[in-house]
């Protein structure tokens, strides 16, 4: 072979070896990938912690003598085993210090309510807390393995006997991943746990050390693809004042005000100023601009700062070195299965243990009681000294539970004759018998290591569970519609001729007040309407003839219309809702021929009906050629219905001749007393039927009243209010109070004698520690007295409140309840009112007639149209029509009267209870 060709093989063999860029670059992507996965970013389910996290917790308890430790010389301990930088470790020192958990602080570790940062590593001081030196650690069930010099050895994973990783949550970004775990309550962890090993139901949800409220409908279990929503805990402390008592997980007091400022900024809310006055507690007060209502700014601050926000949980976690989705009940069930299997571990490390420790103390008394000692002072050789001890051992041999092995005979020959003269065989066998207790504990404990693991976690309750209780309430949240609450920060203008609306047309007609996110309707001349964004200015069409801000869903809006067919020019009329569009899309009311046209129409807020007047043309042959119509003699129909024949003859002009009432009667509310809010979507109990001047009544626990408007952005605490009714100003109240100051219970009967709306007034003892026990609006209710001791057999005492006291004055003390001490007391159901069935029967005849009204007029509604007809037919009847309609109407349609299917009284005769009072 010649040197050319020596030459090309070793080429040849070169670029063998070589590999193409491409693949070097997915080799190294994808084990950096893996090694952001598994090394820094994602918790393992068996310790719930990070690597960093593992070996700041190792490198402590290393450190640990009892005493506090600087962070700065936790740092420099951690980054023995931590491949990274001390800045990572003091980040993930400070997270673990701020969850109040697994360390005990000293210094200023920060606020995670106001996000103000801990101080220097130098300055602050850490050491690991009881409960986890409890549940973490234990050397005997650790996995080894050598850090990433080799010079010093770590675990693997630490043997965590708790579900460490759901009490504190965890939140992580690797390469194309991401976790975010909630934290969840302590106490609720362990019962879960519990129930796990009871084989009963359970569930667990989000807790936060930052309080707030939860909405956890959409939780899913913590796995991808749910929602919760947080929110802050606001509170009214006056009609000028709100304030803000906690704030959701994930913000802190400074990003909340910012966007509360932003927010009004905006023009979204009106505000004068907000206040920080956080210190133990978190305080942010926000100030109102005056005449803006509290409920709706409370409302708008949900709904536009972050005093609401929105988190989307992620549970990934490593098992067996890799990545895997699951839901927080699963990693409960994980850990919990976990705790069980250490548990085990252990009970068996504590039976060798006491084994052998009963094993060297039988051969230790053999050894000495029979002077085994004695037989080797002959032995010449140390092999001949273990011989003779084993020799003497041999006939107890049987007895022990292994084998005798030259170890511990070894061990034998390490006694000393001081320790073999002082022996004491009493003792001896106490010590064995004790270590024989405990082993048979042990084992027993082996034998039913379920019952085993409940009574450890119960233990642990007992002993870390005060002071843990779950600080986030969990309540539903009522969806709040941003465009109801956001302020109005605009002006809408119309240019009707050229066909443009927005709020930079300053120079143009004023329409109203509205905010930068609203929809706004428009109608035109030619018989079409659209729904389009508001804007600064936007084309919507020439010849506009209506336009306003548009409500979704708005049932209580009614058009009333009249509009000549280019076809066959006869005029139709109708009435008609306009609830649910699609945005910028026309649609046609005048069955679409081009030289159709509107004729008369009005928006009306509440389904006004008005009489109007109809003028012919002189030219045409109707013998009436003028005419009056009723719109309340139409139904409400929707949009897209042709209507009703109005006349066949041309019109020369329609005119407004008497203004109507509304004929949809009055609004059907009802209370969620979960939510605490107001709502017309029949969820909750049915307060009544309500009108212009209805009110509602608020009773509340401290012992004052309330009347509100039933608008549904109205806030009630539920916890605060003892009933809710409809106000009705011949209904008795009945109230059963504890006076604080001369401590006796007191009963009354009274009517609401105040009108001042959105006021509260004390009807009981104003005295420290009074508090409304009972309240009811029955006309003739009754209670019973439940005694802190009764006899077998013996009825509870009841009493009829209309033989105790009569109805009297508001500001009246009332009598004496001459009651011993009792368990509770509670209402009866109340006897029943004269002529109440013939009441009854009657009202369900109205309610059936109005229930027919309703159903008729909703939109959309599938019954047939009522048949076309023309007036001007009638020529004869058409005058005796006209005086008719001339009349308006002076009684409005009556509602249904829908009732809680709890109660069978209505709304007048129902009652409230307020939960078992013990005194």
């Amino acid at each position: 072979m010649d040197e050319n060709d020596a030459t090309d093989q070793i080429e040849d063999s070169e670029l063998h070896d070589k590999l193409p860029i491409s693949g070097l670059y997915e080799s190294w992507f994808l084990e950096y990938a893996s090694y952001v996965i598994l090394e820094r970013a994602v918790p393992a389910i068996g310790d719930g912690l990070k690597p960093v996290q593992r070996r700041i917790m190792h490198a402590l308890n290393e450190m640990d003598d009892g005493r506090f430790n600087k962070v700065a010389n936790v740092v420099g301990s951690s980054m023995q085993y931590h491949p990274h930088g001390d800045a990572s470790i003091y980040d993930a020192i400070v997270n673990l210090g701020q969850k109040e958990l697994l360390f005990d602080t000293q210094g200023n570790w920060g606020d995670i309510r106001t996000g103000d940062g801990a101080a220097a590593a130098r300055y602050i001081e850490v050491r690991l807390s009881k409960f986890a030196k409890e549940i973490v650690f234990n050397n005997d069930t650790t996995e080894w393995q050598l850090s990433y010099d080799g010079r010093k050895k770590e675990p693997v994973t630490l043997p965590v006997k708790f579900p460490l990783l759901l009490t504190q949550g965890v939140e992580g970004i690797a390469v194309g991943l991401s976790t975010k775990i909630m934290p969840h309550n302590f106490c609720e962890l362990i019962e879960g746990s519990i129930a796990i090993l009871q084989k009963k139901p359970f569930e667990i949800y989000p807790d936060f050390l930052t309080g707030g409220q939860i909405d956890v409908s959409n939780y899913n279990d913590g796995i991808r693809g749910g929602k919760i929503r947080v929110r802050a805990r606001i509170e009214e402390e006056d009609k000028k004042m709100l304030i803000i008592r906690d704030i959701p997980f994930g913000t802190t007091t400074s990003s909340i005000i910012d966007s509360i400022v932003k927010a009004n900024d905006g023009g979204k809310i009106k505000i004068k100023k907000v206040v920080d006055n956080t210190a133990a507690d978190v305080e942010v007060q926000v100030h109102l601009a005056p005449g803006v209502s509290p409920d709706i700014t409370m409302d708008a601050l949900y709904a536009f700062t972050e005093c609401e926000v929105s988190i989307s949980p992620n549970a990934c976690v490593i098992i067996e070195d890799k990545p895997h989705f699951i839901g927080v009940s699963q990693i409960l069930e994980h850990n919990t299965q976990q705790t069980v299997e250490l548990l085990r571990q252990e009970l068996e490390i504590k039976k060798a243990a006491l084994l052998e420790k009963i094993l060297y103390g039988s051969l230790e008394k053999i050894f000495i009681e029979n002077r085994i000692y004695r037989d080797i002072e002959e032995c010449e050789t140390f092999e001949a000294v273990i011989r003779t001890i084993d020799l003497g051992l041999e006939p107890y041999k049987p007895d022990f539970y292994r084998t005798i092995t030259d170890e511990d005979i070894v061990q034998l020959t390490e006694i000393r004759i001081k320790r073999i003269s002082k022996y004491d065989g009493y003792k001896a066998d106490e010590l064995m018998k004790k270590w024989a207790e405990e082993l048979a504990q042990t084992e027993d404990n082996l034998a039913n290591i379920v019952r085993f693991a409940i009574d450890y976690y119960k233990d642990l309750l007992k002993k870390y569970g005060k002071g843990r209780e779950r600080k986030t309430e969990i309540v539903a949240f009522n969806q709040i519609s941003a465009n109801i609450v956001a302020a109005n920060n605009q002006k809408l203008y119309v240019n009707r001729a050229e066909g443009f609306i927005g709020y930079g047309l300053k120079k143009d007609e004023y329409v109203m007040d509205c905010s930068d996110i609203d929809d706004i309707i428009v109608f035109r001349a030619d018989g079409k309407c659209l729904v389009t964004k508001v804007q600064d200015k936007v084309f919507v069409g020439k010849n506009i003839i209506h336009c306003a801000v548009f409500v979704k869903n708005d049932e209580r809006k009614v058009y009333n219309l009249t509009y000549m067919e280019g076809k066959s020019g006869i005029s139709y009329i109708k009435r008609f809702q306009v609830t649910a569009v699609t945005r910028d899309r026309e649609y046609d009311l005048v069955q679409g021929h081009p030289k159709s046209k509107i004729t008369y129409f009005t928006a009306n807020d509440n389904g006004e009906a008005e009489i109007i007047t109809v003028n012919l043309t002189a030219q045409s042959k109707a013998k009436v050629k003028q005419f009056d119509f009723n719109f309340a003699d139409l139904l409400i129909k929707n949009r897209s219905a042709m209507g009703n024949i109005l006349t066949k003859y041309p019109v020369r002009k329609i005119m407004l001749k008497q203004a109507g009432r509304s004929t949809l009667g009055g609004v059907d509310i009802w209370y969620n007393p979960t939510l605490g809010r107001l709502n017309r979507d029949e969820r909750g109990e049915y307060l009544g039927n309500f009108g212009p001047d209805d009110s509602v009544l608020v009773l509340y626990k401290d012992g004052t009243y309330e009347l509100t408007n039933f608008d549904i952005t109205n806030h009630y605490v539920p916890a605060e209010v003892v009933l809710l009714r409809k106000f009705d100003p011949k209904m008795p109240i009945t109230a059963i109070y504890y006076d604080g100051g001369s401590k006796q219970h007191f009963i009354k009967r009274f009517n609401i004698e105040t009108s001042s709306m959105d006021k509260k007034f004390m009807f009981i003892s104003d005295a420290k520690n009074s508090k409304l026990l009972l309240a009811s609006t029955d006309v003739r209710p009754r209670f019973e007295v439940v005694p802190t001791k009764s006899a077998a057999g013996e009825a509870n005492p009841e009493y009829l409140v209309e033989e105790l006291i009569e109805i009297r004055g508001w500001r009246a003390i009332g009598n004496k309840l001459g009651l011993e001490k009792f368990k509770e007391l509670h209402w009866l159901e109340p006897l029943a009112v004269e002529n109440e069935e013939v009441a009854e029967s009657t009202a369900t005849e109205e309610q059936q007639g109005a229930s027919n009204e309703k159903e008729a007029n909703a939109e959309g509604s599938d019954a047939p149209e009522a048949p076309e007809r023309d007036i001007t037919q009638e020529p004869e009847n058409l005058e005796q029509s006209s005086q008719k309609q001339e009349a308006p109407k002076t009684e409005e349609p009556k509602k249904k009267a829908k009732k809680d299917p709890k109660n069978k009284k209505d709304d007048d005769s129902s009652k409230s209870q307020l939960g078992l009072f013990e005194e």
